[in-house]
This record gives C-alpha cells, structure tokens and sequence, in this order.
C-alpha cells in the first residue's frame, strides 16, 4: 500500500491534475496573503488527499508546518494523546512552552495536518481513532479549547487538517463524510460552517486516467475495479498490481 501513498513532497513524482487540484490549489495560493484560514480537505480512504495537498503546497510555493505524531501505544486517552501531540509541536517548532508553540506558528504560511500527523509512524493518530472510535471527541475537544485561548495567534498562519472518518455497518468501511449519501451532505454542510471545504473526488475518466499514469492495466480491467471500489485510485493500483502478479495481464 504505502507505495502509492504520499506522505511528503518528496514522494508525489508521478500526479495527475484533475478538478479537485485545481479547486485545493486555488485554496492554498490564498494562503500567502490571507491568514486565519481553516481549510478541511476531506475524502475517502484512497482518493490522494495527500497527494493534492503535497502538490499543491509545492505549486503555490507555501513555507509550512509539516506536523508529524508518533504514539507510545493505542491505548492512550485523549488527553494523552494531547499531551503527546503539545510535545511534538514543541519539538517541532523549538518552542519551550505550550504558548510559544501557537506564538510560533505566525513563521508559517500554513501548518499542515496530513499524512505524517495520521499515517507516517509505527503508531499514528489513525491508528489511535481506529481504536479509540468515538471516544477520540475528547481529544478534538482539547483542540478546540486551545484554539478558543490562542486564536489571536492562531489567526496569525493558517491551518490544513485532513480527514477521513470511517464507520463500521454491515461489515463493511465506510467514510462518514463522503459515503453515507444524505448524511455525509449534511455533515459536510456543517463542516462547511466552522470551515473551508475541500473534497477530493474524482470523474470516473480522472479516475482512469490516475491509475493508469501508476499501472499498466487494460481499461476495461480499471472499470471493473470503479464499480468495485468507486473512485479510489490507490485502493484499484494496489488490486491491479495483486492481479498483474497474479494473471499477467499487460498492455
């Protein structure tokens, strides 16, 4: 799996721009002069969430904040992990205090919470909510709590969270905000309020289009795997290339 995931900017060699770039991409040269912006990027598991922010960090030329998490253990309450994520912070930025951490987040055009925050560890904080499932509120509301103190700093930079949400039904993954029809309208509707939205999607033609620049695999092949999977081009890369091994077909 990890070799069609981008964790930095250094791993997005090969990218295709589509619709949702150009959307996220005229979000992020905002950035540069606009401070106190909240954009959320959403989308399911496999659509390249990282792979259009990386992208789009390095076109619009943006000086960030990269934050990267490592847990002890999943295990961990949500204050725990908080306390783990003001450390990294510090860390991160040679801040001495909580406070200075926030006071230092004005050096940024943005700070980043991608796939190094999520995914980038033996123990990421995906991990953590996997486990933790609705119990992880705790920690956003800590979170929250800090913005409300220190948002006279925080307004300073802004912030880029990325998010993927998935709940459990019939034995099968889903992702809250883009899988559940109605419900995931709502939900994003409400995000929409407290901040600015961003959700990768693909056209089933974008879609084709990414998985062959990573595969080398009939169309007709990719079209199975869409209404399979849906739009989802690392998921379908990381079947093809099983069936490849497997079967041998090439083009």
């Amino acid at each position: 799996m990890s070799k069609f995931k981008v964790n930095s900017r250094s791993d997005n060699k090969i990218f295709v721009e589509t619709k949702s770039y150009r959307t996220i991409l005229n979000k992020f040269q905002d950035l540069k002069k606009d401070k106190g912006k909240i954009v959320h990027v959403l989308g399911a598991p496999g659509t390249g969430k990282s792979t259009n922010i990386y992208k789009a960090i390095e076109k619009a030329d943006l000086n960030v904040l990269d934050v990267k998490i490592e847990l002890l253990n999943d295990s961990l309450t949500s204050r725990g992990v908080y306390h783990e994520f003001i450390k990294v912070l510090q860390v991160q930025t040679g801040a001495t205090s909580k406070e200075e951490v926030y006071t230092y987040f004005s050096d940024f055009d943005a700070v980043i919470f991608a796939d190094k925050f999520h995914d980038n560890a033996k123990i990421g904080f995906s991990d953590w909510t996997r486990k933790a499932g609705w119990h992880a509120t705790g920690f956003y509301f800590l979170c929250i709590k800090d913005y409300l103190k220190y948002r006279g700093d925080l307004k300073k930079t802004n912030i880029v969270l990325q998010t993927a949400w998935r709940t459990h039904f019939m034995g099968r993954k889903y992702d809250t905000f883009t899988d559940l029809g109605p419900i995931s309208w709502i939900l994003v509707k409400i995000l929409s309020i407290f901040f600015e939205v961003v959700e990768i999607s693909y056209t089933e033609e974008e879609t084709i289009k990414i998985v062959k620049k990573h595969v080398n695999a009939p169309e007709s092949e990719i079209k199975k795997l869409i209404k399979k999977h849906g739009h989802k081009p690392r998921v379908i890369c990381i079947e093809l290339e099983k069936k490849i091994k497997n079967q041998g077909f090439l083009i």
